[in-house]
This record gives C-alpha cells, structure tokens and sequence, in this order.
C-alpha cells in the first residue's frame, strides 16, 4: 500500500502540459513553433507537442533549444530566450513523468497571433513588384528591387519585419530606404537572416523614412535543389507617439578579410568610431559557414574597455540582434572594436571547402565579417506634428 501511495504522490507532482509546460512554450517557442513560421514543428496545443516530447527533453539538454547563443556573463537581453531558472528542470520531470496533458481548465490564454507576422498587424505592408524565379542549383547573384513609398511626409517606424516568400531559398534581404541623393541617401530599414526576429524599439525610438523615398530589396537567394518563387515584403508599424530618438544602423566590417585553407581559429578585427555620443540599443552578428565566434567590445575615451556581447558558439542558421535591456551609453569618441574567429578546417561540418583560402564574397561558401548595431541619436530639430501616424490608437 505505501509504493502505492507513494506513486500516486509522485503523479500528483508531476508537472502537466497546461498548468507547467504550456506557459514555457508560449513565452520561450511559440513564436517560431506555430503554422508558417520557421520552426519545422507547431506547439501550439498538447496534440501538437506530446510527439515531441522526447525531442524537447533532448533539445533542452543540450542548450539546443530555445536557440540563445550569448555568453551570460555579457549584457541583459530584452530579448533572451534562455530558460528562466527551473524551467529546464520542469519540462524534463514533464517528459520523464510521461508527459502527461493535465487538466485543461489549468491551462494559459491562447497567444494571439497576426496570420502571417511575427509583429502585430502592420500600418503599411510593401512587396517585391514581383515573383522572382529562383533555380534548382547555380549561383544567382544579388537581385535588387525598388518600390516607392509614396510618401507625402515623413515617416517614423518604431516596429519592422522583413518576411521571406520562400525561406528555403532566401540567404538574406536588406532593405535600405532610398532618399534619392545617391548611395549616401541610402540607409538601411531592416533585414531578415535565418534565426532575425522582427525589429521593435521603445516608445519614442524609431526609424526615419523620408516623405517620397523608395524601398530597396536587396535579396540574396541561394538555390536549394529545387525550384521556387520568392516574393519577399516588409511590414511597417508607425510610431504613435512623438518620438526623441533616431535609430541609426552602423557597422564594422572586415571587407579585407583573407582566411587561409585548414586554418581552425583564424582571428579577424574590426571597429568604427561614435562621433557623437549615443545610445547603443542592440548588436548583431553576420558570418557565413565559417564563423566560429563572434565578440562586440567598447574602447571608451578613458581607455575603459567593456565586452558587450559575446558569442562563443556562432550559428549561421541563427542570426538575431541581441536588443539590451538597458541602452549604453557610448560617448563621443567611443571605439566599437569586433572580433570574428573563422574555422575552416576539416574538423568544421559546415566547411564547403577545407583547401580554400576564402576571402569576402556573397556566397554561403565565401566569408563575410560584419557586426551591424543599432544606435539611438537625439532627434535634433523639433517634430512636425505630421510625422507621426495617429490612424489609430496607441499600441500597449
């Protein structure tokens, strides 16, 4: 009688699906685990993720999932999707218990979600004019589209997300607003790279589009074996309240970079310098096959040194902005320093070619060492009243 009771205490204990794991799932993986997202697999309902219970166990184990590739030690994420503590114990004493489903009286309120977005239902959506055709195999080279806003006034957009038609063939998109004076009138809106969540500031932050610019698609496909069609579009969520600060897209690139063959840590450097002071708001890293690691560093004026990203096991197939909870100052004369570590010896899964020395190109089997980051700039002049969309109430 006492095993008896005991197992019947045991089960009573035991975590369930809608009480215990359902709330995990919606905060840490529903975003990408749902119909016409990224994940291969929905979690949306017990039915869903019981199947999968194994796999979750394994995937948790092994830091796999949910994918979060910061040193801790660096920075607070505003948007980390590490495992608070005791919720990777709970899903594992879930799976191991038999994954049981509860009672659903027990369980959270749905997450709603915009069908086919990531952020709420945008202000404006704009899109490639046009399918492009991308091949079974071969090489396409970068394929660019221009779409006029139609902008009578100027715009600010404190919410953006870049959707891929087809993500199986997408490398990436960038899409620069265009102002018209030249390649200096273009500045960079937003972008999509496997693993890049939609783009949100803080109220009083966002970006700036010009009254009568164009959005440039820049779209790099990779073919995948199969034929497809991509018709890329971009989502945009204007700002409802007046906004104080310009976000502004800066970059360290190492354009130079020559990586010998077989060479398994090859070290790659690169900074820019503030010339105003600013605020820096989030970081993110670009390597192709070969990144290996990735580190962001500030070198004050004082001669300080802080490290404020750190990115030990680099993941092409994973490349979000790492958005910090609390902005960095970084006064005037400040050095963003960014090293890229390279493996491209055999050892590496991922090498398509040991033998080569690779140099920058925009090809997966080529290299690129880029760390893009946002800044937050004092909007400088007042703001018409005009700039800011009062179409409808302010989001929460």
């Amino acid at each position: 009688m006492t095993l008896v009771f005991a197992s019947a205490a045991v089960a009573a204990s035991a975590p369930t699906f809608h009480k215990d794991i359902e709330p995990i799932l919606q905060n840490r993986c529903q975003g990408c685990h749902r119909p016409g997202e990224a994940a291969p697999m929905s979690l949306l309902s017990y039915k869903e993720a019981r199947p999968w219970a194994k796999a979750i166990r394994g995937a948790v184990l092994s830091g796999k999932m949910p994918p979060w590739h910061a040193d801790p030690h660096y920075g607070k994420f505003s948007n980390d999707l590490s495992l608070a503590p005791g919720e990777k114990e709970t899903l594992v004493a879930w799976v191991d218990s038999g994954a049981p489903e509860g009672d659903p009286v027990n369980a959270p309120k749905p997450r709603s979600f915009v069908d086919g977005w990531s952020i709420p239902k945008p202000d404006m959506i704009f899109e490639m004019p046009e399918e492009f055709a991308v091949p079974a195999s071969g090489t396409v080279n970068y394929q660019y589209f221009t779409v006029p806003t139609g902008f009578t006034e100027d715009k600010w957009v404190e919410t953006v997300e870049v959707r891929p038609g087809d993500r199986s063939v997408v490398h990436h998109a960038i899409v620069m607003v265009d102002s018209g004076d030249g390649w200096r009138g273009q500045e960079y809106l937003a972008g999509y790279a496997p693993g890049m969540t939609p783009q949100f500031w803080k109220p009083g932050q966002a970006r700036l589009i010009k009254a009568g610019s164009c959005l440039v698609f820049q779209m790099h496909y990779t073919a995948s074996g199969k034929a497809s069609k991509d018709r890329t579009r971009i989502g945009l969520i204007f700002a409802r309240r007046p906004v104080k600060e310009q976000i502004v897209a800066m970059q360290a690139a190492a354009h130079w970079l020559s990586i010998p063959p077989g060479a398994p840590g090859y070290r790659v450097e690169a900074s820019t310098t503030m010339h105003e002071t600013v605020q820096l708001v989030g970081m993110r890293a670009h390597m192709h096959l070969r990144g290996k690691s990735f580190v962001f560093r500030a070198v004050y004026p004082t001669g300080e040194t802080e490290t404020l990203l750190d990115i030990p096991r680099y993941d092409f197939e994973w490349q979000p902005y790492y958005y910090l909870q609390t902005p960095k100052l970084l006064p005037r004369g400040t050095r963003i320093e960014c090293a890229a570590v390279y493996d491209n010896s055999p050892n590496n899964p991922h090498n398509p070619d040991p033998e080569a020395t690779v140099s920058w190109g925009p090809q997966s089997w080529d290299e690129m060492m880029i760390g893009w980051f946002d800044v937050a700039m004092a909007v400088r002049k007042p703001l018409a009243r005009r700039s800011f969309d009062r179409t409808s109430p302010d989001r929460p």
